[in-house]
């Protein structure tokens, strides 16, 4: 029986090949992505990700069981303590700093991404949530492992490639997907709801690297 995480990416294939295919990801894969998409992803990621831990945060508060909580506001300080350092070990290279980082406005996809999984967070089903916050993991996986492939040698991006196809990545997001396969199978009724979540998420994944890609911004045109 195939599992239900599969299904949602079999549903969201035609997204997944999108953002594989995406100039971003081919560029990075490559080290010939411009640096200042590659500023302007670091800055927004910053951004996103402290609300992507309180998403963690508040899922943790909604959990049935003892083992989930204990997990999800692990992941949340994980987030904060860990992954974030990370990136102000990247704008660090680009010339930026942890006050940079704090004073960046977020971009509009950014603004409708965080926005989408915070409203999920504290509107929706714990199920829902998990749906939600599973294309990130595993889009980023998935994305990291196309660009090792494509990758010809060491480059400035090589450690965005080893971050993302590391082992403890690799073991949080095979965590997120039993995550999910589970919230299925105990609420087969909110399926169709997991669902539109995860695909949301999926398409909001692709539109962040589009974002980054063109260097989005709030400027209206004249």
């Amino acid at each position: 029986m195939t599992a239900f995480s599969d299904r949602l990416l079999d549903a969201g294939d035609d997204i997944w090949a999108a953002q594989k295919e995406h100039p971003f990801v081919r560029e990075l894969a490559a080290g010939t992505l411009d640096e200042a998409a590659f500023r302007h992803w670091v800055t927004q990621d910053y951004r996103y990700l402290l609300d992507y831990a309180r998403v963690f945060a508040v899922a943790g508060t909604k959990a049935g069981d003892e083992t989930s909580m204990t997990r999800l506001l692990d992941v949340a300080h994980s987030v904060v303590d860990y992954e974030l350092d990370l990136h102000r070990e990247f704008a660090e290279g680009y010339g930026l700093t942890p006050a940079d980082l704090e004073a960046t406005e977020k971009a509009p996809t950014c603004v409708a991404y965080t926005n989408f999984l915070l409203r999920t967070a504290h509107e929706g089903s714990f199920a829902e949530t998990a749906a939600a916050i599973y294309p990130c993991g595993q889009g980023y996986l998935d994305v990291a492992e196309q660009m090792a492939a494509l990758a010809d040698g060491e480059h400035r991006y090589t450690p965005f490639i080893e971050k993302y196809t590391s082992e403890p990545f690799r073991e949080s997001v095979s965590w997120m997907r039993e995550l999910v396969d589970r919230c299925a199978a105990e609420n087969p009724g909110e399926r169709d709801a997991m669902r539109e979540a995860f695909l949301t998420s999926a398409r909001l994944e692709y539109r962040f690297w589009e974002m980054a890609y063109t260097q989005e911004t709030w400027e209206v045109p004249a």
